[in-house]
């Protein structure tokens, strides 16, 4: 790099990092020797972090956000060894394809013992589910619990109760493959239900979401489809073969596919009505929201489009859906990934984070005059991604933006782009997971982030809310980042170059066995407290690594204020899923919509989280239920405790 180039600014060390040269470590050099190739300079890079992680400390002088506490990876004393492992296609093949998109984890009390159970969906090899045991430990009950949906590429994972008997159902989406229902049975064991249930689609597909979009009080179910992207060849390990023009298939209409909305009929049988809900144009799409944009009571969708413009598909009373996307929000994101909603300035209305990931996969200059540019990177890349793609290629972008996006609610349907003021722009971003770790009464963020091979090593992002006014970066300061305790890669493959593996292009002038490196880089994750102590934990799936298990030491290093709310619906559906939940704590009022989601491509049943702040003590709590009933506690809650509310009854205060 010159000399001359400006400070580092630890936001742009994801760039930075991606122009290290690609380098090859011999240790020999003779037909049968081992040989290992890298896509980065580990020790530069490791430099780079540092750079990055000095600059951070620096910057938060400034800060008045509370960053005194880490997460610590506690995976290897957890028991924990489930490794994602990743297709061909996004290794020894170099396809840039959306199986680099990765599998979600989800997080639910499968047995009914008051502990935090995990959840990991993988490509190749099953899924896994962790039982919680308490104490930090955890154990395999994949195989008793009947759980595994082997042979297939995992995407989305959720939990939920689709029969309003008490426990998680768990939802699995498969590219191709067709997508699971597995009811809970009690104890931590389910049965396959997918036919019987009546779910016969097999798209491409992705993110799932939950919601009673008739307010019946059983919980329907939307799966996203991405479009086609594979052959019909099977490859090793039976993924599907990805086509080598997999980016380009937006510009292909017979590759759209549906995404499906299963209708709940009750006892766990469903009917797919996407088409006559009018849900369809949906576009290239990998995840999706529950919301309710005009606040009306009826539970609304935001789809995400990675190739193309957002769908906001508003519910006219159970009836029908309505795209209206334009009407709130004329400009969104090209290559949206991830969704959170949330109330981030706390003005009881919620906000829109959508994180754009394919703005970001420009050209080699732009990402050099990123680097040589402190600032940029805090930047929407209009620039570059004209540059890089024609109008042809975007289908018309007069009403994108390149880059994430931050929509704050203004009420009354307005809606003002505010990512930038707020210091919201990331670098190759997949998802985005929301929760008040370090308990102030303000959600923070966090995104993934990361491709792993060919590419080098990006920053997963940690986004401190200071009071609303602008997010503040902590990933180095809490113990995110880096990764690993300063592990940046991983043996990704291992080519037999004078075998199977002869005509790789990594074999030109290399003989025997080529043990490939890739970067590390992180997909699906979920705030969740698993050790019950009143501060939040952060769980995430790796792509084709082992996962991260994150515990948070706040509550060991000083006093925290929160509380738990559970809901057990009556009319509505069991778990409240379309509820709205406000706690006031001081002159504060915290409030949270009931939709499920844990990040990219996961979904979770879990109570809903409030740190207080300085608040020793919640005031009221009211309750908004998906049947338009109203409820308001103020008397009975907890201090740093669990509030589970039942609905009232018809009559009932």
């Amino acid at each position: 790099m010159p000399m001359n180039t400006p400070p580092m600014n630890p936001r742009a060390v994801g760039i930075r990092l991606a122009l290290i040269l690609l380098v090859s470590a011999s240790t020999g050099g003779t037909a049968g020797a081992q040989e290992t190739y890298s896509v980065q300079d580990d020790a530069q890079t490791r430099v780079l972090l540092r750079e990055a992680a000095a600059a951070q400390s620096a910057g938060a002088r400034t800060n008045t956000v509370f960053h005194g506490f880490h997460l610590v990876d506690r995976q290897p004393g957890s028991g924990i060894t489930f490794t994602h492992h990743m297709t061909d296609d996004s290794g020894r093949s170099e396809k840039a394809i959306h199986y680099d998109h990765g599998s979600g984890v989800a997080a639910a009390d499968v047995d009914g013992d008051g502990r935090l159970d995990l959840y990991f969906g993988n490509q190749i090899g099953g899924n896994q589910l962790w039982r919680n045991k308490g104490g930090g430990k955890f154990e395999n009950i994949t195989d008793k619990a009947g759980v595994a949906v082997p042979g297939r590429v995992t995407s989305g994972v959720a939990f939920a109760d689709l029969d309003n008997d008490g426990d998680p159902d768990l939802i699995v989406a498969t590219v191709r493959d067709g997508n699971v229902l597995l009811e809970n049975l009690g104890g931590g064991r389910f049965r396959d239900v997918t036919a019987t249930a009546g779910w016969n689609a097999r798209w491409h597909s992705s993110g799932i979401v939950v919601l009673d979009f008739n307010r019946d009080g059983r919980p329907d179910v939307l799966i996203t489809s991405i479009g086609r992207y594979t052959t019909d060849t099977r490859g090793r390990d039976g993924y599907w073969i990805g086509m080598t023009n997999a980016f380009s298939g937006h510009l292909f209409p017979e590759r759209s596919e549906p995404c499906v909305l299963y209708r709940n009929d009750g006892n766990l049988k469903f009917t797919e009505v996407a088409a006559p809900m009018n849900l369809t144009g949906t576009g290239w799409c990998g995840d999706a929201s529950s919301c309710d944009i005009n606040d009306d009571g009826w539970p609304d969708l935001y789809l995400l489009n990675m190739q193309g413009d957002d769908h906001v598909f508003v519910n006219v009373d159970g009836q029908r859906f309505e795209d209206r996307a334009a009407r709130y929000f004329p400009k969104t994101p090209w290559g949206a990934m991830g969704i959170a909603v949330f109330d981030y300035n706390l003005d009881g209305r919620f906000d829109y984070l959508i994180t754009d990931m394919h703005s970001d996969m420009t050209s080699g200059q732009s990402k050099l005059r990123r680097a040589l540019n402190a600032g940029v990177e805090r930047l929407k890349s209009e620039a570059w991604c004209s540059a890089t793609w024609t109008d042809a290629f975007l289908q018309g972008a007069a009403n994108n933006l390149f880059g994430n996006a931050l929509y704050e609610n203004l009420g009354e349907g307005r809606f003002s782009e505010v990512s930038d003021r707020l210091h919201l722009e990331t670098y190759w971003p997949w998802g985005v997971s929301i929760g008040d770790v370090n308990a102030d009464g303000f959600e923070d963020v966090f995104v993934t982030a990361g491709m792993g091979y060919p590419f080098s090593y990006s920053l997963n992002s940690l986004l401190l809310n200071e009071e609303g006014r602008e997010f503040r970066d902590a990933e180095f300061l809490v113990g995110v980042e880096p990764r690993r305790d300063g592990r940046v890669s991983k043996e990704s493959f291992v080519l037999d170059l004078d075998g199977a593996d002869r005509n790789h292009p990594l074999a030109q002038g290399r003989k025997g066995k080529l043990s490939v490196r890739s970067s590390l880089s992180t997909r699906s994750a979920a705030f969740v407290d698993l050790d019950d102590d009143g501060d939040l934990d952060l769980v995430t799936n790796e792509f084709d690594d082992v996962p991260q298990v994150m515990i948070n030491d706040l509550s060991a290093r000083r006093s925290v204020n929160f509380l738990k709310v559970r809901l057990v619906g009556t009319t509505s559906n069991r778990e409240g899923l379309g509820a709205t939940v406000r706690v006031n704590a001081g002159t504060r009022t915290l409030s949270r919509f009931l939709h499920g989601k844990s990040g990219y491509l996961g979904q979770s049943s879990l109570p809903l989280y409030y740190g207080l702040g300085d608040a020793a003590q919640a005031d009221r709590v009211e309750v908004l239920w998906p049947s338009g009933r109203k409820q308001v506690v103020t008397g009975g809650i907890p201090r740093n405790g669990l509030l589970t509310l039942r609905e009232p009854e018809s009559g009932q205060p």
